[in-house]
């Protein structure tokens, strides 16, 4: 893992989100999340649901260190408008704002994720923060790792954070 943008507290907005969910474990089973992208990805391209600032993202609730791995959610998003009309196993919600700590991050692949969060978790304990799991903490993904020359996953991970 490459750290591109040191650990730093931000105020984000809140997002409307079209997302699936997953409850389960996920952790290093990246074939979870492909088969999630692929059905949001479907949904919104019949749907014409993608647009040029369309964030794409991971939420999560669930705080690892305290949630068995069968009881954890996972919920695969997209931005949307808010008025935008969402169908079957496809829902909305808004991911609300407020104080997060952000880190861009170059990784090779699904296993230097983890490292990544614990670099995040790291900073917050270090900087006296608190986690705040009333929020879904999540990572955002700037680019396709399918289109990057090295196959790199470009990402902005963001904890919620009192």
């Amino acid at each position: 893992m490459k750290v591109i943008n040191e650990p730093e507290l931000k105020e984000l907005k809140e997002k409307t989100v079209a997302y699936i969910s997953y409850v389960g474990n996920y952790v290093g089973k990246p074939e979870v999340f492909s088969g999630l992208f692929g059905k949001l990805f479907g949904w919104a391209f019949q749907n014409q649901a993608m647009r040029p600032d369309t964030e794409v993202l991971s939420a999560y609730s669930d705080d690892p260190k305290t949630t068995l791995p069968e009881e954890m959610s996972l919920e695969i998003c997209m931005t949307i408008p808010e008025d935008f009309p969402v169908e079957g196993e496809v829902k909305k919600k808004v991911l609300p704002g407020g104080k997060y700590v952000v880190m861009r991050a170059e990784m090779s692949g699904p296993d230097e994720y983890g490292p990544g969060w614990e670099k995040v978790a790291r900073w917050v304990s270090d900087n006296n923060l608190s986690m705040d799991l009333s929020r879904e903490s999540y990572e955002i993904y700037l680019n396709n790792p399918e289109e990057h020359p090295e196959k790199k996953h470009i990402v902005d991970i963001c904890l919620a954070v009192r």
